[in-house]
């Protein structure tokens, strides 16, 4: 027997579509079910090494922890990582196949619909539910043709559809009706009901608006979910929204907004610390007075070595460096801490060689074969335990790697320290999430004796909270009858 599969789709990127499917993820695990999430095209720069050895978008790591399962490649058989405004890296069932632009992307759409089917087959057998995440818009005119990421793919395996729209962006009616009309008939009649998401205020003031809704579109208000603060979760791919204040907090950090940051969710412990103060410091901004400055990975990581000067942050790491501070820089941005990066066949972007900032006495050239582990170890310089995951082209070579970061289990070291300790790089992504590591780098950066945080329970919490708003919130009847539920599990 096939699993259930219901997709979500979103009138706008971040509507909420990640958000709905990692809560659908965990209601349904929580009834007995297995289920697993899904997101045929994904196009973001924070990703995860799964339990196969892949590359996928960190939103379905965390809707495989709602699941309750190891993240595999089939949840996000196409994954996009774009490195100019109009390229991207190819990366399908997990590894990398090219380098393209927008118009030659289209054109190989028929070759990775191929994949996103044969990832969708896999997982219809395996699973009782597959929980869909759309990506962007379905109303996107000049994307409709050869669609694989909403109706596409929806008209392809038969599935109902909810749509999520955001109101507090504003428009929420507009967003809604606008998109049914633009969508064709039979994806119109998919379009099983419409979910409202992060709603502030009394909701009998929008009841009015919501009988209209259904009156005018002849579809149901599955419901509408409130705006939920203070939720630990792990970024698709845009930067956080919202920074809270912390008025207790003993360690300054700022982190350089680079045009092609990738996996700034390294520093989800960090925003999560009450003693943390982390700012991400975006063009033009002068970079503030702090304790420890973070350059972090890239997915263009010459081009933004380019910006990072241009902005003034190489002098600013000099001066935070004289008096006192620390830097961390992070895979991409260990390579920018070093004395060259090289990309002799362009990897990244046009061929060539940039001189970098200096710090680290190594060099760095990048490669065709992207290093994809998932790997545990041990600080170099404490007794701590660290794990964390690679994803990079680049191979570093030079004197400071002989003083490396940490010691793997498989028997490498990785990245490096200054002779001085003020400078520490390091290729692992996620280096913070391990209780013991995040002690271990606070006290280097100067915050001593606090209490350390712990990102996965967060993460469990925060999921637990986004699958009470779905039984809260929404017509729980609807969606059993959607997914096939012959017979719930209180």
């Amino acid at each position: 027997m096939s699993a259930q599969v219901l997709m979500v789709q979103g009138c706008t990127s971040d509507a909420g579509k990640s958000a709905l499917v990692t809560a659908l993820c965990r209601w349904v695990h929580r009834r007995g079910l297995r289920v697993a999430p899904f997101k045929p095209q994904n196009m973001a720069l924070n990703s995860a090494v799964t339990a196969d050895g892949g590359e996928i978008g960190r939103a379905q790591a965390v809707q495989a922890q709602a699941c309750g399962i190891e993240p595999r490649v089939d949840f996000n058989p196409v994954l996009l990582k774009p490195n100019s405004d109009t390229g991207a890296q190819v990366i399908v069932h997990g590894h990398a196949v090219a380098n393209m632009d927008a118009r030659g992307y289209h054109d190989y759409k028929r070759l990775a619909f191929d994949a996103v089917m044969a990832s969708h087959e896999r997982l219809i057998a395996t699973y009782d539910a597959v929980i869909v995440e759309g990506a962007g818009s379905p109303a996107e005119i000049n994307l409709r043709d050869r669609d694989i990421a909403n109706m596409g793919y929806a008209e392809a395996v038969d599935c109902p559809v909810i749509l999520i729209a955001d109101i507090d962006r504003g428009g929420v009616f507009a967003h809604l009706v606008g998109t049914l009309a633009l969508l064709s008939e039979s994806e119109r009649g998919r379009v099983a009901g419409f979910v409202i998401n992060r709603f502030r205020g009394d909701l009998a003031l929008l009841q009015p608006g919501l009988d209209w809704l259904e009156r005018e579109t002849g579809k149901p208000v599955l419901g509408v979910v409130p705006y939920l603060h203070g939720l630990h979760l792990e970024a698709e791919d845009a930067l956080p929204r919202e920074y809270a204040h912390k008025p207790d907090a003993m360690l300054r950090i700022a982190v350089p907004a680079l045009p092609r940051i990738s996996n700034h969710t390294d520093f989800d412990a960090l925003r999560a610390h009450p003693l943390v103060d982390l700012r991400i410091v975006g063009p033009g901004e002068t970079p503030p007075p702090c304790d420890l400055i973070i350059l972090p990975g890239s997915k263009s990581t010459r081009a933004d070595l380019a910006w990072l000067c241009e902005q003034g942050w190489d002098v600013a790491i000099t001066r935070h460096l004289r008096y006192g501070g620390k830097v961390i820089g992070i895979c991409g941005g260990l390579q920018m801490l070093g004395r060259a990066v090289h990309d002799p066949t362009g990897i990244e972007g046009e061929p060539g060689s940039s001189e970098g900032l200096g710090w680290l006495d190594l060099e760095t050239t990048l490669e065709p074969h992207k290093q994809l582990h998932r790997v545990r170890g041990k600080l170099s310089f404490a007794d701590a335990r660290v794990r964390g995951y690679e994803i990079h082209c680049g191979v570093s070579r030079g004197a400071a790697l002989e003083n490396p970061f940490a010691r793997l289990d498989d028997g490498r070291p990785d990245g490096a320290r200054s002779a001085d300790g003020q400078v520490i790089g390091s290729y692992l992504h996620g280096l913070f999430d391990d209780a013991e590591a995040l002690a271990a780098l606070l006290e280097w950066a100067g915050l001593r004796d606090a209490a350390t945080v712990d990102v996965h329970a967060l993460r469990e919490a925060s999921i637990d909270r986004l699958a009470d708003a779905v039984e809260q919130h929404l017509d729980i009847g609807m969606l059993e009858r959607l997914l096939g539920m012959t017979v719930c599990v209180p």
